[in-house]
């Protein structure tokens, strides 16, 4: 019997399985490929989608230009600042690189509220249609430091101005000073020996580790930049009269170089380096500096390629996101523009009773953003031009005065800082000037002071805690001069 019609019978069926399989396979490719088109239809039909977004709410209340990214999945069209909404309103800039966009706050933000940030009519580089992004968060609670000395260990306390508690979180015999950064504590402290230490902690005030300084001597007038960890401080050797001998030398240092590190000295161009008073400049790695000749320079954080910018006799102090300085001269107040150094006197203050306190640091402040304004103190006069009291006033670009705090005659304000986002001014007080005693530390100061928070919109006190050197604050608080 032949095999041969069997084999035939075989041959057909599995060509017409793999007839089969192939059309199927078509079939399967081209709903796929029909999918795959309509997904890409329906993707251009809804414009850009976000795939990512990129914010650091507590950043945003400590300091001026931290961002909210926005990564979509395609690249986009250069995005316009009218394109861009935020509410509450802040001060922002708007970038656009590739699949993102970046809204970069150029003020520190208020805390505990909640922001909308809207991106409006945004294109893909491609075209096809427009779509609208919005995308919200929470800044958390302000964090506020003061420092308070007693019998026992002096004490660093923190709040968040929720209320009146305060949390200690650094102890030591002995603290003359210390700065908060974005991530530490920077402590100035004594030792049993007498000798001069810098101790820097977490935020929480542990970890904590001596810095190398200089030699040994006394450290004054420490500052910290807004952002990077940078730290500054005067120095002054425990011995002088030697032809090496430092007195006000100003060094600087990064908190995350490594451990044993040594300052940098800031090299003072002029025939006398020593260093009356100093500032770092917000958003650079610049310092404005007024060395013991009276000759105000700007001057890049090593001291090279200094600008002169004239005689000064203090400086008050440069508002955060802030180019402009607010110096003390000879002939009155004046604002500085760092970046062209044009200089303009400060307005008098329309309205404001009394008579502004001169030449002493602390008492004008300037309000971060532009054409914000300042803080002034004004002794209040009464019969005879005897002083009744003393009252801050908000006094704006345009000279208008509005008062937002007072004390009597009784007591003495010493130092007046605005928060990073311009919405409180802490106030030290020393409620009872008469009767007070000081303390006998390298920086004497009165030993039942007080911090005032007061809101600058509307002059009401928030809250009161007793202690100094508010971390808002640029510099340490100075006795009465």
């Amino acid at each position: 019997m032949s095999t041969e019609p069997a084999r035939s019978r075989s041959t057909a069926r599995r060509r017409r399985r793999g007839r089969a399989f192939l059309g199927t396979l078509a079939a399967v490719a081209l709903a796929l490929g029909g999918l795959g088109l309509v997904g890409a239809v329906a993707g251009g039909a809804q414009g850009p989608r976000v795939t990512a977004v990129q914010v650091d709410p507590r950043a945003a209340v400590a300091a001026s230009g931290s961002r909210l990214i926005v990564t979509t999945n395609q690249s986009l069209e250069k995005i316009r600042p009218s394109q861009v909404q935020v509410s509450p309103a802040a001060a922002f800039t708007v970038d656009t690189a590739g699949r993102s966009a970046g809204v970069r706050f150029t003020l520190p933000l208020h805390e505990d509220t909640r922001y909308t940030v809207r991106l409006q009519d945004v294109a893909g580089l491609g075209g096809g249609p427009v779509t609208t992004i919005t995308e919200t968060f929470r800044t958390p609670r302000l964090q506020l430091y003061v420092l308070r000395r007693a019998a026992g260990d002096d004490t660093i306390y923190r709040t968040n101005l929720a209320n009146d508690t305060l949390t200690p979180v650094y102890r030591h015999p002995h603290i003359e000073d210390f700065r908060a950064t974005s991530d530490h504590l920077v402590v100035s402290v004594v030792d049993a020996a007498q000798h001069a230490q810098l101790l820097v902690t977490d935020l929480d005030g542990g970890h904590a580790r001596p810095l190398r300084l200089p030699g040994v001597g006394n450290v004054t007038n420490l500052q910290s930049a807004d952002r990077g960890d940078l730290i500054g401080y005067e120095w002054t050797d425990a011995v002088l009269g030697t032809p090496t001998s430092r007195e006000n030398a100003l060094y600087t240092m990064s908190l995350r170089a490594p451990a044993g590190t040594p300052p940098t000295r800031v090299a003072v161009p002029g025939k006398d380096p020593r260093v009356s008073d100093w500032r770092f400049v917000p958003d650079t790695d610049a310092i404005l500096v007024l060395p013991y000749t009276g000759r105000m320079l700007l001057t890049a954080s090593t001291g090279k390629d200094a600008t002169d910018l004239g005689a000064g006799v203090d400086i008050e102090g440069i508002a955060r996101g802030s180019s402009v300085a607010v110096v003390q001269r000879a002939d009155g107040l004046f604002a500085i523009d760092l970046t062209s150094g044009r200089q303009r006197p400060l307005p008098q203050a329309r309205d404001a009773g009394g008579r502004l306190i001169p030449g002493s640091e602390g008492h004008v402040s300037p309000i971060p953003g532009i054409g914000a304004g300042t803080v002034r103190l004004f002794t209040v006069l009464g019969r005879g031009d005897v002083e009744e009291g003393t009252t801050a006033y908000r006094v704006t670009d345009a000279g208008t005065a509005t008062p937002i705090f007072h004390v009597p005659g009784s007591d003495a304000v010493m130092q007046t800082c605005v928060s990073p986002s311009a919405r409180y001014v802490a106030i030290l007080v020393d409620p009872d000037v008469v009767k007070d005693t000081f303390d006998t530390y390298l920086t004497p100061m009165p030993k039942h002071l007080v911090t005032h928070i007061v809101e600058l919109a509307s002059g009401r006190e928030v809250r009161a805690y007793r202690g100094f050197d508010a971390s808002w604050c640029q510099l340490s608080a100075v006795p009465f001069q």
